[in-house]
């Protein structure tokens, strides 16, 4: 267990921090999933600018990797387009 005030802080931040980006990261893996479900071209498409969106916002923040987040926007893209 820490012993200075500034330890005990920091693992408070850091278990909010980490609950943030967990809630995050498996809310768009669940919108992801929802959109590779679609069979509708329609609502892929409609749906995929969100999906873009989210997976920015995670790439940005230092969730994900910027080469993770380019590698799901490609196929992302190629899957809606091949519907």
């Amino acid at each position: 267990m820490a012993n200075h005030k500034s330890a005990l802080k920091r693992i408070r931040s850091n278990n909010k921090k980490r609950l943030l980006n967990r809630f995050q990261h498996k809310t768009a893996r669940n919108a992801i999933k929802k959109l590779r479900e679609l069979s509708d071209k329609k609502e892929a498409n409609k749906m995929l600018p969100s999906v873009i969106s989210l997976i920015d916002k995670l790439a940005k923040k230092n969730i994900i990797h910027a080469n993770k987040a380019a590698n799901l926007k490609s196929k992302l893209t190629s899957h809606v387009t091949s519907l």
